[in-house]
């Protein structure tokens, strides 16, 4: 759901966008941070937010990271 605000973030679309690591943190809502591989060897770390279920609002990129390796450590950002 958060690729295509990613894409437009960046300028650039991906052929490759899987996720493979998640980690979560609760807040008044929850935030994910998730390493997506976007082909080859690039990674990206993702900080997804949901909002609360009452406030019935989408999936929001909040912040990523690029220029990440398979072996880096997905880390609260």
């Amino acid at each position: 759901q958060v690729k295509p605000q990613l894409e437009e973030k960046e300028g650039k679309t991906f052929d490759v966008f899987t996720a493979v690591e998640f980690k979560t943190q609760v807040v008044a809502g929850t935030n994910y941070f998730i390493k997506v591989h976007v082909g080859n060897d690039d990674f990206m770390h993702l900080r997804v937010f949901r909002s609360l279920p009452q406030e019935n609002k989408p999936l929001s990129l909040h912040s990523y990271q690029s220029s990440k390796a398979k072996h880096d450590e997905l880390a609260y950002f």
